[in-house]
């Protein structure tokens, strides 16, 4: 399994849905874990919800970088 894709597919999943979103937010673990369908161990499951934290908060800066340059 690639792991960087599955990030990459499972932060496109949480960004397009304001309801995943917010419960990613509030519970990162239990949010995934409903998004893939499998109750793993949370130490199993952190480096990817560590993974998609640091992909969203990138695409957030770039899309304010963007705006701020006049691109979008």
């Amino acid at each position: 399994m690639d792991i960087k894709a599955k990030i990459e597919e499972l932060t496109d999943k949480i960004k397009g849905d304001k309801d995943l979103m917010k419960k990613f937010k509030e519970d990162p673990i239990a949010a995934l874990e409903g998004l893939i369908g499998v109750d793993l161990p949370d130490d199993q499951i952190e480096g990817i919800v560590n993974g998609i934290k640091a992909k969203i908060s990138l695409d957030d800066i770039g899309d304010k970088l963007g705006g701020l340059f006049g691109k979008k």
